[in-house]
């Protein structure tokens, strides 16, 4: 399954102004996925302007992925 394929099914969605910007919401935060050369940079945005970020290389299994992104900040 392609790349883009996969964060769809996560339920993130391309952001317009840029292909390799992802959105993820859930209730009680919003995940930017942003495609780099090496890795996933994944930066967790929530309510009270706090955000983490974190960056996962592209050689980690989708599980283990998923799984961090969705643990969340």
């Amino acid at each position: 399954m392609a790349l883009e394929q996969w964060l769809r099914n996560l339920g993130a969605e391309p952001a317009p102004e840029a292909p390799s910007r992802w959105l993820l919401n859930t209730p009680t935060w919003t995940a930017e996925l942003v495609l780099e050369q090496e890795d996933l940079r994944v930066t967790w945005l929530q309510p009270d302007d706090e955000t983490r970020q974190c960056c996962l290389p592209y050689g980690l299994s989708r599980a283990d992925v998923e799984a961090a992104i969705q643990a969340g900040p």
